[in-house]
């Protein structure tokens, strides 16, 4: 069943390769997010690499960055942006 362009029965790992390579959203815990280049993620813990990051704190730019390593305990949601 397709619901918006989007597979319903698609398995979240692989929403994330799917987005890999491409821009993305990922929003922390505790007001922070960035934005970047999905460049590579860890399974089970779901550590996130970003490239190309802009990092927010409480929807401000704070910091612009060439690459950060994201916890995947921090991560509250990651979209494609």
């Amino acid at each position: 069943m397709r619901s918006g362009g989007s597979d319903l029965s698609t398995r979240p790992l692989d929403l994330l390769h799917d987005a890999l390579g491409k821009r993305v959203v990922v929003e922390l815990k505790g007001g922070r997010a960035y934005h970047g280049i999905l460049d590579g993620y860890d399974h089970p813990h779901l550590n996130l690499v970003l490239k190309e990051a802009e990092e927010y704190l409480d929807g401000e730019s704070v910091a612009r960055l060439d690459s950060v390593v994201v916890r995947g305990d921090n991560v509250v949601f990651v979209l494609p942006h």
